[in-house]
């Protein structure tokens, strides 16, 4: 597992790391967290380190450690304010799926004069390919073009994290979201990348996602093959 001192304190990168499992089920709700001491051979670091990264889990309600029994995951979702409904990943996690994502690309992007993407964002952003695996099989993927206000984002810190979160953490809190939905043919690459047939019709959602002052902040457009999954919508009170 890659993590380095230079990354910041080895115990909140990991932290971050289980935080990730417990959100997209790989250590699913009322399991338990491996031993420590399995935990310190994957991470090569110390039972202090380990503890300390488990305690801030235990703090933020996502663990229950219990002298004897082991630590188990309590919570599987994110307290974020960026929705007040549940998350699509949620549902899936919670309907017992495994999500995982897998970084395709990132690079910096100059837009054209009289595209979308110079109107919406301006002359740069930032361009993240992504794709999202549910139970091992590709099944979305995720082209975000980000405002060139959002600073940081590389390889490191977006293997297998939050988009979301990791703006957030920059102080833009996303506070409105616009999604379309519409059926495509989605781009060869993507077709590949889905290992699917070029003539197969997918699910396309365009979302524009603001911050508290209107700004946008992220334009993404996102295929998924709902033949393994239906994408669902949840409303809440």
């Amino acid at each position: 597992m890659n993590i380095s001192r230079k990354k910041g304190p080895l115990y909140l990168q990991i932290k971050q790391i289980l935080k990730d499992r417990i959100l997209h089920g790989v250590y699913q709700i009322h399991s338990n967290l491996p031993a420590e001491p399995q935990l310190e051979k994957e991470f090569q670091v110390s039972k202090i380190t380990v503890r300390k990264a488990i305690q801030e889990l235990v703090q933020e309600g996502y663990l229950e450690a219990k002298s004897g029994i082991g630590t188990k995951v309590i919570r599987n979702t994110a307290s974020s304010m960026l929705s007040k409904g549940k998350l699509f990943t949620e549902y899936l996690i919670e309907e017992g799926h495994q999500i995982q994502k897998k970084l395709l690309q990132i690079e910096i992007l100059q837009n054209e004069e009289n595209t979308k993407k110079y109107e919406l964002l301006g002359k740069y952003c930032t361009c993240i390919k992504r794709v999202y695996y549910l139970n091992n099989q590709p099944y979305i993927h995720f082209t975000h073009y980000i405002s060139p206000k959002i600073t940081n984002i590389n390889h490191s810190n977006l293997e297998d994290r939050s988009l979301y979160e990791l703006i957030e953490k920059q102080d833009y809190l996303l506070e409105r979201f616009q999604d379309f939905f519409s059926v495509s043919a989605a781009p060869s690459h993507v077709m590949k990348t889905l290992g699917l047939k070029t003539e197969t019709s997918l699910l396309k959602r365009i979302r524009y996602s603001f911050d508290v002052m209107n700004n946008l902040i992220e334009y993404s457009v996102g295929y998924y093959n709902t033949e393994l999954q239906e994408y669902v919508l949840n409303y809440e009170k």
